[in-house]
């Protein structure tokens, strides 16, 4: 925790007891960004499920349905710039 907090040199200004609030907003932050591909695929490609069929075929069904949760996610902007 110590070197996460060096990098974000604006938390050093705070009182120890604000550092502890303000570096879980920022670990929230970075969970929020990282989960969000994860919920597109169990939502709207029908991942909530695995079937244990192997680490190599679940590996290539994972891989593959990030492309199209990539475009689901970028669907306004892909729209707007009118693709």
């Amino acid at each position: 925790m110590p070197d996460l907090l060096a990098s974000y040199g604006r938390l050093a200004i705070y009182p120890p007891d604000c550092r502890a609030a303000l570096f879980g907003s920022i670990k929230a932050k970075i969970r929020g960004k990282v989960e969000h591909p994860f919920r597109a695929l169990k939502q709207q490609f029908g991942m909530a499920k695995v079937r244990y069929r192997g680490l190599a075929k679940n590996t290539a069904q994972l891989k593959t349905l990030f492309a199209p949760s990539n475009l689901w996610m970028a669907r306004r902007a892909l729209l707007a710039y009118g693709v």
